[in-house]
Parts: C-alpha cells; sequence; structure tokens
C-alpha cells in the first residue's frame, strides 16, 4: 500500500495538498514588492534570505475568493520547487502534513471547487469526512505563465 505525504492548506473555504518533496519551506508572510505589468495572480517578489522569490496567489489564479474570515496572520507563503525554479504560493493558511494512501485518492471529479480546471488537480483526497483536492504544480501555470515567472525569477 503506497503511501505520499501533502502539505495541506487552505485556499478561501476549500482544502488542498501538495506533494511535500515539491515543498522547500513555508513561511510567514513578508512584505511583497509588487512588479509592474504582471500577471494579476503573480503578486510580485520578496527577497528570501539572498534569493528573489516570485510569489503568486492561486485564489486568483483559480478564481477562488479568498476567506474574508481568515486572519491575516494565518497566512503563508509555500516556497515549491517547479521546474527548474523556486516559487511561493500565497495561501490562506496551512493546517497539517498528512500521510494518505492510494486507497483514498479518487480521480477528480469532472466539476471541481469554483469550476476550477480538472487538469491542474492529480485527485482527491478524502480523509475522515474532509476532501482534499491534491494539486499537480507542473499544470498548475501555462506554458507562458511559467515563462512569465522564469522571467521575475531572472530580473
Amino acid at each position: 500500500m503506497a503511501e505520499q505525504q501533502l502539505v495541506v492548506f487552505a485556499l478561501g473555504k476549500e482544502e488542498f495538498g501538495i506533494e511535500i518533496s515539491k515543498v522547500r519551506e513555508i513561511v510567514r508572510t513578508q512584505e511583497i514588492t509588487k512588479i509592474p505589468q504582471a500577471s494579476n495572480f503573480i503578486e510580485g517578489i520578496v527577497n528570501l534570505r539572498g534569493q528573489i522569490v516570485p510569489i503568486v496567489d492561486l485564489c486568483k489564479r483559480f478564481g477562488i475568493g479568498s476567506d474574508e474570515e481568515n486572519d491575516e496572520a494565518q497566512r503563508r507563503i509555500i516556497v515549491v520547487n517547479m521546474e527548474s525554479q523556486l516559487v511561493g504560493i500565497l495561501v490562506d493558511g496551512v493546517s497539517e502534513i498528512l500521510r494518505i494512501t492510494e486507497e483514498s485518492v479518487e480521480a477528480p471529479p469532472l466539476m471541481v471547487a469554483g469550476g476550477m480546471d480538472r487538469e491542474f488537480i492529480t485527485g482527491v483526497a478524502k480523509v475522515d469526512k474532509r476532501l482534499i483536492i491534491i494539486l499537480d504544480l507542473n499544470r498548475v501555470f501555462s506554458f507562458e505563465e511559467q515563462a512569465e515567472l522564469e522571467k521575475v525569477n531572472d530580473d
């Protein structure tokens, strides 16, 4: 029985997970420097111990409303390895590291939260009475969007 570990986080009222192997670190939100003419889901950049990291807002990327009731102090940046670069993902909160079995993961449903495109999703984990949408980070951004993120890293 194969297992995987997920970092579970909130976007709006939904729970999402990404494979822990993709996560470099989780940091508190910090001042984000805006980038002129960037896509609307690119919040800007941060200086993370001398390295410039682009920050993306997945709520904006997926068209999910951020949870207004969520305490700003709960927001986090999950720094992930995407292809050959680091990207910070702005989330409403990180709840846990969760170990799940293959048997608890089902194929993505035809209709997903907020009309999200299911090609971003590897599956949905059923844990107790919760549903956790497992994201495929390599498919979240189009080729053009990945190129834009790389350009931000290069500047």
